[in-house]
Formats: C-alpha cells, structure tokens, sequence
C-alpha cells in the first residue's frame, strides 16, 4: 500500500518565534489510498523542511474529506526538542513514538505493544517524550468531588492535599 504516491502540501504556513516553531496546515493527497500514517508524514516533512531531529515534529488533528483520496491537519515543527517539552501539551508529548532506550523495572512488564512500556507496579506508562502516570479512576472521582465542596483558592490546596495523601 505504501507505494501509492503521497504528495503533501503546506499553507498558512507562518513561523512563529515566541513558540520557536514553524506552524502550518497539511494538505495530503492520497488518491487509492485510505490515509497515509504519521510516522510517514512525519518523514516527508524531514525532508521537506530539513529538520534534524524527528521528535520535534508534530502533526495531529487529520481529517479525511468525504469520498476519500485528501486529507487536511496541523503540523508543528519545532527548533529543539527542549522548545517541543517545554510548549507541547502533555498527552501530545506522551503520544510521540520516538526511538529511545527500553529501561525495564523489575515488575511484572504488562504491554510492549507500539514501543509502549507499562510498568505494573508503579503504575508509569513511557512513551516518547514524556511518561504518564496512571491514577485509578475512584481517586480522580473522589478529587473531584472533594473540590465540589470547597470554593475558591482552598479548592486547588484540597486537591493538592488529595494528590500528596492525607496530613496528620
């Protein structure tokens, strides 16, 4: 399938110096194929804009136009790689699929599926960029009902409270 031509195209393209990235849209043409991965994109974009870490490159936000063959989304293509820690949101970071080193615990290893580490005991996915901690859904629910009750600057020092576990 991925020897179907691929041609990318980029508008409102803009460079952004507070952020230190350039932004732009993608427009994608696919013709007798369903979409094309970001992993591809993300290469093509390399080469394009000549970048030389492909971890500073974002592209998100696809869509595929009805009857199929274009797609249009957003990409980001930052200077460094600490500029994309330091402006990318979170989950974005932690969605990049990068080439780095496995580091095992000695846990029980639950999931190797897409260069994803989930550590059992600790409760820490790696992935990319940055790790996500997992919280179990009743903590995050008792948090939130807990902050309900309180109103104001007290609401944040009750959840921080709730994060650290209770104070005598």
């Amino acid at each position: 399938m991925a020897d179907k031509a691929v041609t990318i195209r980029t508008r409102k393209f803009m460079t952004n110096r507070l952020l230190s990235r350039k932004q732009f849209v993608i427009d994608v043409l696919h013709p007798g194929r369903a979409n094309v991965s970001k992993a591809e994109l993300k290469e093509k974009l390399g080469k394009m804009y000549d970048v030389k870490d492909a971890n500073s490159i974002f592209v998100f936000h696809f869509r595929t136009h009805f009857g199929g063959g274009k797609s249009t989304g957003f990409g980001l293509i930052y200077d460094s790689v600490d500029s994309a820690k330091k402006y990318e949101p979170k989950y974005r970071l932690i969605r990049v699929i990068s080439s780095f080193t496995m580091t095992f615990c000695e846990c029980y290893l639950l999931s190797t599926s897409l260069f994803l580490i989930h550590h059992a005991c600790c409760g820490v996915m790696q992935n990319g960029l940055a790790t996500k901690v997992e919280k179990s859904r009743k903590q995050l629910k008792e948090r939130k009902n807990r902050a309900k009750k309180i109103r104001g600057v007290k609401k944040t020092k009750a959840s921080e409270a709730a994060k650290g576990g209770k104070k005598k």
